[in-house]
């Protein structure tokens, strides 16, 4: 389900989509970073992605030819070793980019970071200032795809040409962790292009410092403006029914005038009513629009030119949206929004919208939803210093709830899931360990677990398998065929678990010890077996095999090194869902084998 309108992408076919530069920029298939070498690709022909690569005389910085005030971008970038280069919002404020995986804590020069400013005036040693580094340290390892989610906010002037708002880095997303939020720059940030500051400028891409590779690049450029509600009325009635009834059915509680669409306009405590708001929109340009609503226990319909645009009529939660879509014109449109609180103990909706140029905002009032939830009574389980942590619990893993998973906390900071019911790693993370507040808090009516910090997710399906050949379809679930027997766990002199299972007369243990504090997690697998059995070792959209007996998961998401099982070969193959799998066949007998993977 699409929860936001598309971006539009940034053309990586050709360099049209940027100003005339020196020959250090250039298009390109693909890239690979040798881990033993600094500063360094090895590209592949082709197109889709741009790679920098500065020698000397040739090492301009790139400009896009489009130009931007208020900005959302999303991008995927890879550093190799030890190198660095930045992103220049409007050729001036530069978000940094550079290999600092590991690096704790991280600086405002580390990956993510929002570069200081500088002032030759001041005294030595503070020169530099108003540098924000990333509330974390989200960096993969050199070599890997790297996600952006930028929100930017241009500077406001007023009709003189003078400022009255700074720039803003609304929110910053790095590998699906939210780095930065609300951040005033004061100013253009250090080796800015431009000293000034103005309502628009080009997107720029540092070319002087060091080789960078991206991919994906796609914006959304904002104008600012809002759909506004000139006209609003609401009317209250008493019900209890799941589904809305009739209006011109109920009796009539009061009408009145309003501001704002709000579920604290409920009247009385722990009340079953509706509220129904009728009045007008004010559509700033015509263009597709998306809706998004979400109620906090009950129901709610949201039409617009009497045509029903989000359909949440019946009793949901939370964690159900309607997503509707609407072609609007220019000028007043017609608008009827109906909330269903026939639960008498929740109570609450969010009523998003997005348009053309137009950022996702609220249109609900603040306060009108009441979480259960909050910071103040989030449950947090973190890892301990001296000791392994094991936590039980349910687990959504690709949309799927695992109701047998046990996560596990090391020392080091690094973490995983395994799936007891199935005997298969789920995910791999590293830094904080889990939030349970929907494990504990109230009734834990979700029971869920919430993995916290950078994490890959593994395939989920059975980790190992008897096939007839390579060939052989990868079974989603144990066959029925098969015989599955959880052997529990044993806990070393560390308090590390070793897993074992059983399938069919195969024994088969599993253990997982982080290598360092860098995300690195080893698999040590041992194997009983009277006759040759599969493991699959990975799956994604593609797999690559690389240098040393090394390969790339799901286009460089992460690493497996396999490197140190000279008795085994694995096969790179098609995916039941047109992706690609990592296989190796395990022979009869007595066996044991080691890998490693890194993010």
């Amino acid at each position: 389900m699409e929860t936001a309108l598309p971006f539009t992408p940034l053309g990586l076919d050709t360099m049209d989509s940027f100003r005339p530069v020196a020959k250090n920029w250039q298009i390109v298939g693909d890239v690979y970073v040798d881990q033993t070498q600094k500063r360094t690709f090895v590209p592949t022909p082709g197109t889709g992605i741009l790679l920098n690569s500065p020698e000397k005389g040739m090492k301009e910085n790139l400009f896009t030819t489009f130009e931007h005030g208020d900005l959302e971008l999303e991008m995927d970038v890879m550093m190799p070793v030890h190198s660095n280069s930045g992103l220049y919002f409007m050729g001036r404020y530069e978000l940094q980019l550079l290999d600092s995986w590991g690096k704790e804590p991280p600086q405002h020069s580390d990956i993510g970071g929002i570069y200081q400013r500088w002032d030759n005036t001041r005294e030595k040693g503070k020169r530099g200032f108003e540098g924000h580094p990333p509330k974390v340290n989200a960096a993969k390892a050199p070599g890997l795809w790297q996600h952006f989610k930028v929100k930017f906010l241009a500077p406001r002037f007023d009709s003189e040409g003078n400022k009255i708002e700074n720039a803003r880095f609304g929110e910053v997303w790095l590998n699906g962790i939210l780095i930065h939020e609300n951040q005033e720059v004061t100013g253009p940030t250090r080796a800015a292009t431009f000293q000034d500051e103005q309502a628009k400028g080009p997107l720029m891409i540092q070319g002087d410092h060091g080789p960078v590779a991206i991919k994906n690049m796609a914006y959304k450029l904002q104008t600012g403006q809002k759909i506004g509600i000139p006209t609003l009325s609401m009317k209250e009635y008493s019900n209890t029914a799941l589904k809305i009834p009739n209006l011109d059915t109920l009796a009539l509680e009061r009408e009145i005038q309003a501001d704002s669409l709000s579920a604290l306009m409920v009247s009385g405590n722990n009340s079953q009513k509706i509220l129904a708001y009728s009045g007008t929109m004010e559509v700033p340009v015509s263009g597709e629009y998306l809706f998004d609503m979400m109620v906090s226990g009950g129901g709610a319909l949201l039409l617009i030119n009497k045509d029903t645009v989000a359909d949440l009529n019946g009793d949901f939660f939370p964690e159900d949206r309607a997503i509707g879509r609407a072609q609007l014109q220019k000028g007043q449109v017609p608008f009827t929004f109906i909330y269903n609180k026939h639960r008498p103990y929740r109570s609450g909706f969010e009523l998003f919208v997005e348009g053309p140029g137009i950022a996702k905002y609220s249109l609900h009032a603040p306060g009108s939803i009441k979480r259960q939830e909050t910071d103040e009574n989030r449950i947090v389980i973190e890892p301990n210093e001296t000791e392994t942590v094991l936590q039980r619990g349910f687990l959504m893993h690709e949309g799927q709830k695992r109701t047998h998973t046990i996560s596990v906390a090391t020392p080091q900071g690094i973490h995983y899931a395994f799936d007891l019911a199935t005997g298969t790693l789920l995910l791999a993370w590293g830094g904080e360990f889990l939030d349970v507040t929907k494990m504990w808090f109230g009734r834990g009516g979700q029971q869920l677990e919430t993995p916290l910090g950078l994490a890959i997710s593994i395939h989920g399906d059975p980790d190992f398998a008897f096939l007839e050949n390579e060939k052989t379809s990868w079974p989603d679930s144990i066959p029925q065929n098969t015989r599955y027997r959880q052997l529990g766990y044993e806990l070393d002199k560390t308090g590390t678990p070793e897993f074992g299972i059983e399938l069919d007369q195969t024994v088969l243990t599993n253990k997982f010890v982080p290598t360092d504090s860098l995300r690195r997690l080893q698999r040590f697998i041992t194997v009983d077996a009277d006759t040759d059995i599969w493991h699959k070792l990975a799956e994604g959209s593609r797999i690559e095999a690389l240098a040393q007996n090394t390969y790339g998961i799901d286009d460089k998401q992460y690493f497996l090194d396999f490197s140190g099982n000279a008795a085994y070969t694995p096969v790179i193959r098609e995916s039941r869902d047109g992706g690609e799998e990592l296989l190796v066949k395990i022979p009869k007998g007595e066996q044991k084998l080691a890998y490693i993977l890194s993010w």
